[in-house]
C-alpha cells in the first residue's frame, strides 16, 4: 500500500490512549522540536531537542535537557551545545552516541548537510568523533544480535528518484564496530527494495534489535498533497521489521499523524501536516510512548500499542 492508504487504514482503526505536548523549560523565546527519544543515564532522564527560533529556519543547535517530571523538561545549566538539528541518540559498549544533521550555510543559504556523531559517557560532554555522507540526513545505528553494528542509510536525489521512482530509499550495512562509521557508509549499504512508493520518501528515526535477531524500525513517511493551493509535505509516523539476514521488511504501519497529537501551529504552511518521528519508548504497561516532532515548532507524545507486540 501507499503511504496516503496505510494512514487511512490506520486512521480505521487507530487507538491512540493519551497525548501530551512536552514543555520546555529554560529556552524562552524559542521553539523545541524534532528531539531524541528520552532516555535515563546515571539515574537521571534526558533527552536531547533541536532549539530554534520560528523566524530563523534551518538556523538550530542541540540542547540537552532533564526530565522535571511528566512532560516537563529543563535546559541543563552548562551543558554542550552541538551544531545539528534532528538528534538522537543510541547506547553502545557503555557510551552515548549523539546524531544528528549538520547544515553548512554560505551566503545565508543552505550549501551542504552532514551527520555529525558525538560519543562519551556525560551526556553534557560528549565529543565529535566522526560524520557521514554529504547530503545525506537520517542515518541510524543499531546492536545487531551478534555484536556488530548495523547502519541504516537514506539516499535522497534526482538521481535515486529517476533510478527507484521514489525521491529517497533506504540502505543497509553490517559495521565491526562503530569506529568504522565515515562518510563512506552509503557506499558500503546495500538498497532495501519496497519502502517508499513513486513520489515518497522517508526514513528511519530509531532502530530497537528484536528478540528474534530482526530490527524494528520506528521511522517516517511521507508524500506531498495540496490543499488550498499549498503543497503539504506530509509526514507520517511508521513501523515495519526488517530482517538483516534476507533483507526483507514486513509488518509496515502508520502509528501515528499530526492529527494524532495535541494541536500546534507550524512553522512554515508546507509544515502543516508534519509530524517527524522520534521514537518510542516501551512502557510497564506494554504499551510505548510515540515521541514525534510536530510541524517544526513542538515535540508530542502520544500512547499507542506497542508496534512490535512482545519481540521488543
Amino acid at each position: 500500500m501507499n503511504a496516503k492508504e496505510l494512514r487511512a487504514a490506520f486512521h480505521a482503526g487507530a487507538r491512540v490512549y493519551e497525548g501530551s505536548l512536552l514543555r520546555f523549560e529554560g529556552v524562552e523565546g524559542y521553539d523545541v522540536y524534532n528531539c531524541s527519544i528520552p532516555f535515563e543515564w546515571e539515574g537521571k532522564k534526558y533527552l536531547f531537542g533541536r532549539v530554534e527560533r520560528r523566524e530563523d529556519f534551518a538556523n538550530s543547535v542541540t540542547c540537552l535537557f532533564e526530565s522535571a517530571g511528566g512532560d516537563r523538561y529543563t535546559l541543563v545549566p552548562g551543558a554542550v551545545t552541538y551544531p545539528i538539528e534532528d538528534p538522537h541518540i543510541v547506547v553502545m559498549d557503555g557510551e552515548l552516541i549523539l546524531g544528528g544533521t549538520h547544515v553548512r550555510k554560505r551566503g545565508g543559504e543552505i550549501d551542504e548537510l552532514y551527520g555529525y556523531y558525538y560519543r562519551g559517557r556525560d551526556p553534557k560532554f560528549l565529543t565529535h568523533f566522526t560524520c557521514g555522507p554529504a547530503h545525506m540526513k537520517d542515518i541510524r545505528l543499531v546492536r545487531l544480535q551478534d555484536g556488530r553494528v548495523g547502519v541504516f542509510t537514506r539516499p535522497r536525489s534526482a538521481e535515486i528518484a529517476a533510478r527507484y521512482g521514489s525521491e529517497a530509499v533506504v540502505g543497509f550495512a553490517v559495521l565491526e564496530d562503530v569506529n568504522q562509521l565515515d562518510c563512506t557508509i552509503s557506499d558500503r549499504a546495500k538498497t532495501i527494495d519496497g519502502l517508499f512508493e513513486r513520489g515518497e520518501w522517508g526514513g528511519c528515526n530509531q532502530c530497537y534489535l528484536l528478540r528474534d535477531g530482526r530490527i524494528g524500525v520506528i521511522g517516517h513517511r511521507c508524500y506531498r498533497e495540496q490543499e488550498e493551493g499549498t503543497a503539504l509535505q506530509v509526514y507520517l509516523n511508521i513501523a515495519f521489521v526488517f530482517d538483516p539476514a534476507t533483507f526483507r521488511v514486513s509488518d509496515m504501519k502508520v502509528i501515528g499523524d499530526k492529527q494524532s497529537y495535541p494541536p500546534t501551529p507550524w512553522m512554515l504552511p508546507y509544515l502543516k501536516d508534519c509530524a517527524f518521528t522520534s521514537g518510542i519508548v516501551m512502557r510497564s504497561d506494554g504499551r510505548a510512548d510515540l515521541y514525534s516532532g510536530l510541524g517544526d515548532v513542538a515535540e508530542g507524545r502520544i500512547v499507542i500499542d506497542a508496534p512490535f507486540g512482545k519481540l521488543l
